[in-house]
C-alpha cells in the first residue's frame, strides 16, 4: 500500500498523475446526455453528437520512476475503490515534474 512519507523525498523524483475515471459506454450517462441536449437545443451547436462526463483526479507523488508513480496511483484507486471496475474505466497518465508548477 502507498504510504504518504516525505522523509525521502530528495532521494526521488516528483510526479504528476491524472487519474480519468469514466463510466463504460455500455452505460447511460445522464449529465453528459443533459449537457448534449443543452448544447444543441439552448446553444445551436448541432455538430456535436455525443457528450461522455468523468471524473478527474490530480495527483502529486514522489517516486524513482514513472512505472513505480504509476503503480502507486494504481494500487491507491484499487485499494481505496475510487472507481468501480466493473462499470467504469480509470486511465492513469504520469509525467515527471520538476518543483515549479507545470502544465500537463
Amino acid at each position: 500500500m502507498y504510504e504518504s512519507n516525505n522523509k525521502n523525498k530528495n532521494n526521488n523524483n516528483k510526479f504528476i498523475a491524472i487519474v480519468n475515471i469514466e463510466n463504460k459506454h455500455f452505460l447511460d450517462d445522464p449529465e453528459g446526455e443533459t449537457i448534449l441536449n443543452d448544447l444543441i437545443l439552448k446553444e445551436g451547436y448541432n455538430k456535436i453528437v455525443s457528450v461522455r462526463t468523468a471524473k478527474s483526479l490530480k495527483i502529486e507523488l514522489f517516486a524513482k520512476d514513472i512505472k513505480e508513480a504509476k503503480t502507486k496511483i494504481k494500487e491507491m484507486c484499487d485499494d481505496l475503490r475510487i472507481y468501480n471496475p466493473i462499470v467504469s474505466y480509470c486511465h492513469i497518465k504520469v509525467k515527471r515534474i520538476n518543483n515549479r508548477a507545470e502544465k500537463f
